[in-house]
């Protein structure tokens, strides 16, 4: 349930990540937990990836979920961008197998 005061926000590097964020989206509505959902790249766009994470508290949110498949760089990006606890998302690729 996407919601304006979002206390999660979930963060991909791409589209093709979306299959597996979306069973975080999933289960957070089972809960009735609110979230705003991105598709964020630190490698082709890290100035708005970096925005992203260091305004994320000012949006409410609490905890950032993020995936990417890869170079996985996405988690640890964001981590490095905000005092908010990231958990880093596997995600599984063609080429590599995680």
């Amino acid at each position: 349930m996407p919601s304006s005061t979002p206390p999660v926000g979930i963060a991909m590097g791409s589209d093709s990540d979306l299959p597996v964020m979306e069973d975080a989206a999933e289960v957070l509505d089972e809960f009735d937990v609110s979230y705003e959902m991105r598709v964020l790249s630190a490698h082709r766009t890290p100035g708005v990836m970096k925005e992203y994470a260091e305004t994320a508290h000012e949006r409410g949110v609490q905890v950032i979920i993020a995936g990417a498949g890869g170079a996985a760089h996405l988690p640890g990006m964001l981590a490095a961008s905000t005092p908010l606890p990231v958990i880093g998302v596997p995600v599984q690729t063609s080429t590599m197998s995680g």
